[in-house]
């Protein structure tokens, strides 16, 4: 363990405050990003819930969104949730009831119309079903497809169905059913974590019935097959954590082998060198334990290589036609920092323009001379409130938030199109048990010093 740990960068985790106009903690919701908003559905506090909300990252605020017509979902709870290429895409999580075996339950939300609009997969022949309704599945996007595993069934239990919903064609197929057993893929399953890279999607732990797991499988679609992973140096068994996937490697977090007892342990595989480590913490930023909460991974390097979403698969930095380049993705300690809530060993994200704005000699004289202003000039001055570190752009909502006519709409959604397009890498880990019911959602962000 602490051999892992000596060799694994270590990370920064810093907890969002947010005011009331919030979603309420929760868990066993569902989240995605796209476009540099996150959107989370449903889930439990001391009900099951039925609201629909969209976080600006950079502007740190919430909108809530229509989810009371005929086409929305009802209320949900263990569904999963999906973004590609300008719809998302919700699946399960119903309340158990005979109702549910009469229809796919599967919803679309238009973002562009921010509407939810009527849609029902199609099957890819006569002979084949669709799934039924299900909790605690995975679901993943590979290419044009969204892929699904397990999840727990009504009174049926654990399944270990496989299905493809094929998005250009809405046609749902059935990858390997109930009738396949061991060694030819993970089993039933539920409450686990999956993530895709490349033209495979790797599982890992969840229960097989009661039982807790920490087997470790990937799944090739070009050979549609399963094979098992060595998991020695890995995670414990788990159930109700989160995965996503980064650069060249799966990030990893939270979950429990007991219902009482959740872990805040982050995790890295590395699938070039099929290796695990854990990633330390820095001082002071020590995140809780949670269980059954999202992750949602921003920025270039947590964009999948089969993921769809807009404007931000490339890695290299580029100009938006003599624009300043909102983030620059890289990471420098600095001093801590009221500001920066405070905390000790804070990460500042550096900003540029293609002038190179900063007119101090460090990051950390920039942040100072920022928060001062004595002395500068009204230029200087600008060129600092220009440069703005992204922390400080959260925190003192001063990019792509203005709201005083001095952008009309049309400006506004480009500048916050330019804005998601660089936005730094981090990771934001969204509601989880334990929770405080109505008060407004647990957010953590955590940023990797290897970034």
């Amino acid at each position: 363990m602490m051999q892992a740990m000596r060799h694994s960068s270590p990370c920064l985790w810093t907890r969002l405050l947010q005011d009331s106009q919030a979603p309420c903690d929760r868990y066993k919701h569902a989240c995605c990003s796209y476009g540099g908003h996150v959107y989370i559905l449903g889930g439990r506090d001391s009900s099951t819930l039925r609201d629909f909300w969209r976080y600006s990252v950079v502007c740190d605020q919430w909108t809530e969104l229509n989810c009371t017509s005929d086409a929305a979902p009802e209320e949900l709870e263990g569904h999963s949730m999906v973004a590609h290429e300008g719809f998302l895409y919700v699946f399960g999580g119903m309340l158990d009831s005979a109702y549910n075996e009469q229809r796919c339950p599967l919803w679309v939300f238009d973002i562009a119309k921010q509407k939810w609009v009527p849609c029902q997969g199609k099957t890819s022949s006569p002979q084949s079903q669709m799934p039924t309704n299900r909790k605690g599945h995975s679901a993943v996007l590979l290419g044009s497809a969204m892929l699904l595993y397990g999840g727990l069934v009504d009174m049926k239990g654990s399944s270990q169905d496989f299905w493809s919903l094929d998005f250009d064609s809405m046609a749902w197929s059935l990858l390997n059913g109930s009738q396949q057993q061991g060694p030819l893929g993970p089993g039933p399953r539920h409450s686990h974590s999956a993530v895709s890279s490349h033209s495979c999607m790797y599982l890992f732990g969840g229960l097989k019935g009661l039982q807790e797991q920490r087997d470790f499988w990937k799944w090739t679609s070009t050979s549609n097959t399963w094979s098992s992973l060595k998991n020695k140096a890995g995670p414990s068994r788990l159930m109700g954590h989160s995965a996503v996937a980064y650069q060249d490697s799966m990030l990893l977090y939270g979950g429990c082998e007991s219902q009482n007892s959740p872990k805040h342990c982050l995790w890295r595989y590395y699938f070039s060198t099929q290796t695990w480590r854990q990633v330390a913490t820095l001082p002071g930023s020590n995140p809780p334990g949670k269980i059954h909460h999202c992750c949602v991974g921003l920025g270039p390097s947590y964009k999948s290589k089969s993921c769809s979403s807009p404007c931000s698969g490339s890695t290299q930095p580029r100009l938006l036609e003599g624009k300043p380049r909102p983030f620059k993705n890289k990471c420098f300690p600095t001093p801590p920092r009221k500001r920066f809530l405070g905390s000790e060993g804070a990460i500042e994200l550096e900003t540029f323009s293609p002038a190179r704005c900063f007119i101090s000699k460090t990051p950390t004289q920039s942040s100072q001379l920022f928060n001062s202003k004595e002395g500068l000039t009204e230029r200087e001055a600008q060129q600092i409130e220009n440069c703005l570190t992204f922390e400080n752009q959260v925190f003192r909502k001063q990019w792509g938030c203005r709201r005083d006519n001095l952008l009309d709409k049309e400006e506004e959604e480009e500048e916050d199109e330019d804005v998601a397009a660089h936005l730094p890498d981090l990771l934001l880990v969204l509601g989880g048990r334990p929770c405080t019911p109505h008060s407004p959602i647990s957010i953590w962000q955590m940023t990797l010093t290897d970034s």
